[in-house]
């Protein structure tokens, strides 16, 4: 832009036309034009590439108004369509499937659910793994659908909630200590069979000791001695029948001679006492130790 000088004259002189002293330029020119013409055109050339990978990731990640992919977002949270692979940590407060499938939770390692306090710090945890399910917290309980506990395991004692414990191994149940009962049974036409191979078999009971055989026999059998032991009461052998097949016999002999042998009596009211035996019976029935 070339600024002019203008003169004011009056009619019938003449002046001479000053010459242009100054003449300023505005705008820009030459370089910095190209330049600001490239540089224009490269943030177009970014802008154009930028929004083009967004459509693209848009259009891969299966973005939509409801969620991401399988990811949908509900008013009730976040739902999961399909397999879905985890990299780090899932922190949730509840985890379901759905009301027609069931939830699958996998991995090529061990599968580790953690409950934590406020602290922070882990209170309870269930590990899945290939050989071996772990199970650390202070108490662990199974329960069935209608809220009964079934299975309860604490510190102190394991409490199975069942009607019925049905053992079903060809060897039976192993205990290394006491066990504390009301019934023990066997299966239906199945023998019943309590074993003790290196040590003694004790059943203690306040009240009594019921043991019945509805189509069998009941055998006892011991290396050493049996012993059949009522603090208070009477021992009762209800049958038709009592033998003792391998008492020893005595042979004929003087009569006062008894060979270390005993004859078994029985009371008028059932209870059983030993005598000498002799060439023939020695019971009395009105014996002292009847009265």
């Amino acid at each position: 832009m070339v600024r002019e000088q203008y003169t004011t004259t009056t009619p019938g002189t003449s002046l001479e036309r000053p010459k242009n002293e100054y003449v300023y330029k505005i705008g820009i020119y030459g370089w910095r034009k190209r330049c600001l013409y490239l540089f224009v055109l490269l943030l177009l050339i970014i802008l154009v590439v930028n929004f083009s990978l967004t459509i693209w990731i848009l259009k891969v990640m299966w973005f939509s108004p409801t969620g991401m992919g399988h990811l949908r977002v509900t008013k009730e949270g976040l739902r999961l369509e399909g397999e879905s692979e985890f990299l780090f940590p899932l922190y949730a407060k509840e985890i379901h499937s759905r009301v027609d499938s069931s939830l699958l939770l996998q991995s090529t390692h061990n599968v580790t659910v953690n409950a934590r306090n406020s602290n922070g710090e882990v209170t309870g945890r269930l590990n899945v793994g290939p050989k071996m399910v772990e199970f650390h917290g202070q108490q662990f309980q199974i329960n069935s659908k209608d809220g009964k506990p079934l299975f309860t395991v604490d510190e102190n004692e394991v409490v199975i909630g069942t009607d019925k414990l049905r053992v079903t191994g060809p060897e039976g149940a192993l205990f290394e200590h006491s066990v504390e009962t009301p019934l023990v049974k066997a299966e239906a036409f199945k023998q019943l069979r309590l074993e003790s191979p290196t040590r003694s078999l004790s059943m203690d009971a306040p009240r009594g000791i019921n043991i019945k055989a509805q189509a069998g026999n009941i055998e006892a059998l011991s290396q050493m001695d049996i012993k059949l032991h009522s603090s208070d009461g009477v021992l009762l052998l209800d049958a038709e029948t009592v033998r003792l097949p391998k008492l020893p016999e005595g042979a004929r002999g003087g009569s006062g001679i008894s060979q270390g042998l005993y004859e078994i009596c029985v009371c008028p009211d059932g209870k059983l006492y030993l005598s000498v035996a002799g060439v023939g019976s020695t019971c009395q029935e009105y014996s002292r130790v009847c009265q």
